[in-house]
């Protein structure tokens, strides 16, 4: 594990793997890299370099809250620049949740460094709409509102940054409140205005432009229903879907935790796919 400044953050990364093509997989959520390195040791066992890295704001890596662009699409743009930094590129990207949308946007925003992309539990409609903005925003916004900083580095989310990151708290104590929800304010107002179905924030335009093969494996929730990834299979001109054996719940979230049992047929899927592109 080691650190990298990319973009003017210090980003924290793993490789896994010691030789094959480069997969930069990409975990849901806001949480850390930690939750993928089960399966990108499966991965790699196939004959693949993994990268897995904590985009900024979560895990390990640096709190920086600014920028004009859309959260999401610093996030795209720091995994470009991190992939040339390691002269990994060209290189697979994939990635569960938010994962799969930043694995779209990398394509969308740096086409020339990706090979194929793999989406798992495609996130989209109503149940996500509703509950994303307040969890990744809202709840940070109101919390700055009523408690400055303090109250933000004390909110679950950010106990876990600062723990695995000691001088995040220097930096959030160092914002502005009123910079801090501005800034928030303006990636949520983005988070929000794009469509929320088959894939929230990407547009049937985006999916439709994809030139690269991509390998879909859909959820079972409410947030990642599988009708979301299927429906996004028929907008995407070189998609080929798998179906784990499972069936939709009637529930909010199912945790990635929970599909371990599931990891080595992902994994063999992954790679039979990835595998299938080079021969």
């Amino acid at each position: 594990m080691a650190i990298a400044h990319i973009n003017g953050v210090s980003i924290f990364y793993q490789i896994i793997g010691e030789q094959g093509p480069w997969f930069a997989l990409n975990t849901g959520g806001r949480r850390s890299h930690d939750e993928f390195v089960s399966l990108a040791e499966k991965i790699a066992a196939g004959g693949f370099r993994v990268v897995l890295h904590d985009r900024r704001n979560t895990g390990a890596s640096e709190v920086h809250i600014a920028g004009s662009a859309g959260e999401e699409e610093i996030w795209a743009d720091d995994l470009a620049a991190l992939l040339k930094h390691l002269n990994a590129t060209p290189a697979f990207i994939g990635g569960a949740s938010s994962g799969a949308r930043l694995s779209i946007l990398v394509n969308q925003r740096h086409p020339d460094i990706v090979k194929a992309l793999v989406l798992i539990r495609v996130t989209g409609g109503d149940t996500a709409a509703k509950r994303l903005p307040p969890k990744y925003y809202g709840q940070f916004i109101q919390a700055a509102q009523e408690g400055g900083m303090r109250a933000v580095c004390q909110t679950a989310d950010y106990q876990e940054r600062i723990r695995a990151r000691p001088e995040n708290e220097a930096i959030l104590m160092a914002m502005d409140p009123a910079t801090f929800i501005q800034v928030q304010s303006h990636w949520l107002k983005l988070f929000t205005q794009g469509p929320i179905y088959p894939v929230m924030g990407v547009d049937e335009a985006t999916l439709r432009a994809i030139k690269v093969p991509v390998f879909i494996i859909p959820g079972n929730d409410r947030t990642h229903a599988s009708r979301n990834a299927l429906d996004a299979a028929k907008l995407i001109p070189q998609s080929v879907v798998f179906q784990l054996p499972i069936e939709d719940q009637d529930l909010d979230i199912i945790s990635f935790t929970d599909w371990a049992s599931y990891e080595a047929e992902i994994s063999n899927q992954v790679i039979g796919f990835l595998k299938g592109l080079s021969t």
